[in-house]
Parts: structure tokens; sequence; C-alpha cells
């Protein structure tokens, strides 16, 4: 017999140690190829031979023999490959679309607890009924984990048929539900949920224990009890999880931990953050306080801290007669004055402030800054000031995700990170091949000196690439890079599309019709991510998508998912990236290179591009890289000590 893959175990100690070694090792991913999974696809097709026969009314039958051989035999690779060649049967039957090699060896790959990294558009979505589908068969409840309540929902309906036919259910969490939805939702075989609505639904249910979070008290309550406290939980446990975008959710998004709150009453509040503001914006840069650019963060000095220290707290009363607070809330005030931009780190929508995801571009609903900064940005912008916010639960993704029995992921980038999932998540990061082979060409790195330069050499290469017919897709990186670039296409002439922050309602709809022949897309960062962009056959025939980065983010992860968005399952496209020595991540990583270069382009414009820009590059993303690793590392040290002070006896397993 094969067993299901082994219970992951936390330990504080291994919290607080797991990033230590990452810089000290360097982990190649194995590279996945169709030969070395040659029997267990041969196995596939034999049994699917045998399904192809099989009548549309016997399809439950069938599948009732392989959840009976999986309760006894475990993940053997004969009983996978049989399960996998009936769901690829349905999967051809219902949804006309029929499992790829490649797919299903990524399936194979996340049902053992590997992380697949999959190219974009080689179909993701349907590798991952492969997995979960088995795994359900096999009696064991999962969960299926996207990005954003579109792709849940997408995933869960177009699939919900070849499930519904294997006699399995399929629940869907999508944000503000009901409890009771919510609650039947993952009472399901399958359900499909975001990482977000996930974790706060498990922070829910802490808070619902009152702290009795043993099994063991839990099988009690259910036993003996009234039933009333387990009737209350959200979810029926952490057995199996395949999260997707598993970069973005277990890397990019583990830097803060989640937290459930509730909003005080302090009628002095308001003032407060007045008095704070109006003293931050009297303190001089240099003299009075430092911005640590590269960590996003303001200190004050010595001399700043006396002046904050000494003021007359009297006038305005409360918390701001304490010391401490004032001087909390002074360097909250300098952040929210100099490190937060609006239509940048957050947009102003019916007189409320909602923070913008720097990764995807997206609004994050519901979501604050903690300790004051929210609330005196909200007073920078003549906001309604919301109340401060009092902690009731917390836990970081590194911890949540560990928690899981079974846990497999897949994305389009996980390269760079191999070391990192291994090292944190216990994942394993294996490579699999395309279906097609790639024809994405580059186009080479295009350096210019200032942004103003950058923007009109966008908008002319735009213009060359549309003459043709091709479509056009460009990255930018916030709200307000994305409306001045939109500014000056309409000043010359070139009709287009904008999707940010403020048409993230729109967003699936927009990145969709990108393939569109002449079709401008100005997109931020990452917004429509997993939405494929198909394009005609005539576009194929001039060259396919062009994509145009115009600043690199702070990992390289994110530039190479926009570059995927072109040259998708064998078709052309291409990609350029045309970049200003003025980016913010130049600025902030590597500003005494970058003047340098300046200086050189004064002259020579043609040596600033070429090496000298490739090494700036790497310098300002590397360190950028290595800062939040730090972050994450302690967020989780951080993590790790609040568990282990509110437990009775150390850190809860």
């Amino acid at each position: 017999m094969v067993p299901f893959p082994e219970r992951r175990r936390e330990t504080a100690s291994s919290l607080d140690d797991a990033l230590t070694r990452i810089r000290a090792k360097v982990k190649r991913q194995p590279n996945v190829t169709l030969n070395g999974f040659r029997t267990f696809l041969e196995d596939v097709e034999r049994c699917g031979e045998e399904y192809r026969t099989l009548a549309d009314n016997n399809i439950s039958l069938a599948a009732e023999k392989i959840r009976l051989a999986l309760s006894r035999e475990g993940l053997a690779e004969s009983v996978v490959a049989r399960s996998f060649a009936l769901i690829r049967e349905c999967s051809q039957r219902l949804l006309g679309m029929q499992h790829h090699p490649v797919q299903l060896i990524g399936g194979y790959a996340l049902l053992k607890g590997h992380l697949a990294e999959m190219e974009t558009g080689e179909g993701k979505t349907l590798t991952a009924l492969l997995p979960a589908a088995t795994a359900a068969l096999a009696g064991v409840p999962v969960h299926v984990v996207t990005v954003n309540d579109y792709l849940a929902q997408r995933d869960a309906n177009q699939l919900r048929p070849v499930y519904e036919n294997l006699g399995l259910t399929v629940g869907l969490v999508l944000h503000g539900q009901d409890p009771s939805v919510r609650r039947a939702a993952y009472a399901c075989d399958i359900a499909y949920c975001t990482n977000k609505e996930l974790t706060f639904d498990y922070l829910r249910d802490t808070i619902a224990l009152r702290g009795r979070r043993s099994g063991a008290r839990v099988l009690l309550d259910k036993t003996i009890g009234d039933g009333q406290q387990a009737s209350q939980l959200l979810l029926r446990g952490l057995h199996f999880a395949i999260v997707d975008e598993a970069d973005s959710v277990l890397v990019d998004e583990a830097r803060t931990p989640l937290i459930i709150s509730r909003e005080t009453d302090d009628p002095a509040a308001t003032e407060i953050y007045k008095a704070a503001l109006n003293l931050a914006k009297d303190l001089a840069a240099g003299e009075h306080y430092r911005l640590l650019g590269s960590e996003r963060t303001v200190r004050l000095t010595e001399r700043g801290r006396a002046i904050v220290a000494g003021i007359e707290a009297s006038a305005v009363g409360g918390l701001w007669a304490s010391r401490r607070v004032r001087l909390e809330l002074v360097e909250q005030a300098l952040s929210a004055l100099h490190l937060f931009k609006r239509d940048v780190h957050y947009i102003v929508t019916d007189g409320k402030v909602q923070i913008v995801d720097e990764y995807t571009g997206r609004v994050m609903a519901d979501r604050s800054w903690e300790r004051g900064l929210h609330q005196l940005v909200e007073t920078k912008e003549g906001c309604k000031t919301t109340g401060r916010r009092e902690t009731l639960a917390q836990i970081t993704y590194q911890r949540f995700f560990r928690r899981y029995l079974w846990l497999a992921g897949m994305t389009g980038t996980a390269a760079e990170i191999s070391t990192e999932l291994q090292e944190v998540y216990g994942l394993e990061v294996v490579r699999i091949p395309t279906h097609r082979g790639v024809q994405r060409r580059n186009l080479g790195l295009h350096l210019c000196r200032t942004v103003e330069e950058k923007w009109r050499k966008v908008a002319v290469h735009v213009r060359e690439v549309r003459r043709v017919g091709r479509p056009v897709l460009i990255g930018t990186r916030s709200v307000e890079a994305s409306e001045q670039l939109s500014a000056l296409l309409s000043s010359h002439g070139l009709s287009h599309t904008v999707l940010n922050a403020r048409q993230d309602a729109a967003e699936a709809d927009i990145v969709a019709a990108a393939g569109e022949a002449g079709r401008i897309t100005v997109a931020t960062n990452m917004a429509g991510r997993g939405t494929d962009i198909r394009i005609a056959h005539s576009i194929v025939q001039s060259g396919g998508l062009h994509v145009v980065l115009t600043e690199f983010h702070e990992s390289a992860r994110i530039d190479r998912q926009l570059f995927g968005r072109c040259a998708r399952q064998g078709d052309p496209g291409s990609f350029e990236a045309v970049v200003s020595l003025e980016d913010e991540l130049f600025r902030r990583y590597a500003r005494v290179i970058a003047r340098i270069l300046y200086v050189i382009a004064l002259g020579r414009p043609e040596l600033a591009s070429g090496p000298f820009c490739r090494l700036l590059r790497w310098f300002a993303q590397r360190s950028a890289e290595d800062r939040n690793l730090t972050a994450r590392r302690q967020t989780m040290k951080q993590d790790a000590k609040l568990e282990k002070a509110l437990a009775f006896a150390g850190s809860p397993e």
C-alpha cells in the first residue's frame, strides 16, 4: 500500500529558523520529462481506452470502484492512473477538453505534494481537477485556493459538471457570503475559495473556539456536548490544499500577517490624528527624521524625538498625552505624508481610502493598515476617519498553510524561490514541460534617462506594433503610471483600454479582450492574472500579442509573469522592457548605480543599455528581494513569539 503524504508538523523553533538556511543553499528544481513518466502515462492511456466505451450512466459505478481502491491502496500509481483516466474521460465528454500528457504529469506532481511550475497558458485549472477529484474520491476534503473571487467562481462553475458526474460535491466560498452558506461550501468534497477568505474563516473559527483549539476538545464537544460550539465552526479541518498562483500567495503576500480586528470607540481619535499630521508637517527631513526608502519606514532623529516628547499634549488629551503614543503616531504620520502615495499605494473612492495590492494592482477590499497608519492616511486625504482597530486574532500565511496535512501548489514562476518554498512549506518545485514549443521572442531592454522619455518611447513602439494589426499589452506598476501613460497615448491618437484598481470590477472582460486585433491594453502589474488571452488566427499570422513592461518589479518573477501573457500554448508573441533611471526600483535600491548610468547616458546613451542596464536591474532586484525575505522572516518570528506567549504550554501544534 502506498500511503498518503505524511502530516506536516510545525514548531516554534522551525518557524523561527526556517529561513536562516535559505541564502546558504542553492537548490535546482528538477525538470520533469515525459520519459520519466512513460509507464504512468501508458497506464492512463490503457485505462482511458477502457473508459471510452463506458456508457454515461456507468461513470458513477466506475468512480465508486476507484473510491474503494483508493481507500485500500492509497496513492498507488496504478490506482491514480485509473482515477486520472476516468477524470480525463469525464472532462472530454462534459467540457470538450481532454488533458494533455504534461497536464497528467502536473496533476500527479500535485497529488504527491509538490509545487508544479507550469508555463502561463498550460491549463493549470484543468490540471488541478485531477488531484482534487482523486483526493476527494479517497475521502479527503479538498480546498482549491485561488487569488480572487472571479477565478474561484469561474473554476468551480466550469469544473462542477465533472465533479458531480463522479459523485462529488463542489462548494464555492466568496466574499460577503452568509456564514451558513460558507459552512455548507466547506462541507462539500471540494471547496473553491480565495486565500484571504479561507484564512480569515480559520481565524473566525479560532475566535469561536475561545482558545479550545485542540482536536480532542472539539471532538469531545461534538460527542457529548450540545453541539452548539461545533455548529459555529465554518471549516471542518485543514486536510488537502491546492494553491493556485502559489508564489503570490505563499511568498509575495506572506510579509504581513492576516488580522481580524474590531473597531474601538475613541471620541478624541480624529483630533489626535490631526495633531500628529500637523506636527509631522513641521518637521524637517534630515534634521528631525530620516526616510529609510529601501525599508519604506521613517525614523525620528534624537532631535525630532525631543521635539515630539516636549510638546504640550494637554490640549488634545486622550492617548496623545502618552509620550510613547505621540512618538509612534508622528512616525506613522511622516510615513503617511512621504511614503504612501495616492494612486500608487491606495486610491480614494466614494470618500474611502482603499489599499491597492502592489503585486496585482487590485483593490484590497476591507483591508486596512495597522497602528493608526490607515487613519492618518484618511486624515491626510480629508476622508472620514474610521476607528482604531483592536486585534482579535492573527496568523501568517507561513503558519496557516503549514497546518495543512497535505499541501500542493502550482504557478508559472517558482524557479527563483524554490529553496524558500522547500524550507518554509516543504514544497519541492518541479518544472513541467510545455505541451507545445515556446515561440516567445525577446525584443530587448531599452533604458531611458527620464520617465517622460520612457513614455514617449513606449508610445512610438506601440504605434509601430499596432500598424501591423497586432494587439499590445502594456504593464505598469501603479494607477498613477497607468493614467499618465493613458493621457500620452490619447494625445498620440492611440485608442486604448485602461485596467487598474479603478476598473477592477471589469478585470476579466478587459483582459480576455486584450488579444483582439489592434487593441491596446494598459494594465497595472498583473491585473487579470489567471484570465486567458486568446488571439485569432489572423493575429497569429502577424506575430501574436506584444507585451511591453514599463517598470521592473521588486521581484523578477513578476516581470516573468507579465512576459508570459504572450506566446501561450505554442502561439507566437514578443515582449520588451522600456524602463527609466527614475523608476522607483532603481531610486530605492540602486541609487548610486542609477546616477552613474545617468551621467554615462548624457554622453554615450548606447553604453547605458546592454550589460550596464542588466547589472542595474540585477542589483536592484536582488537588494529588494533580500529585504522582502528579511521581512517575511521577521513576520514568521513575530507570529511564533505571539503563539508561544498566548499558549499555556509552549507553542501549540
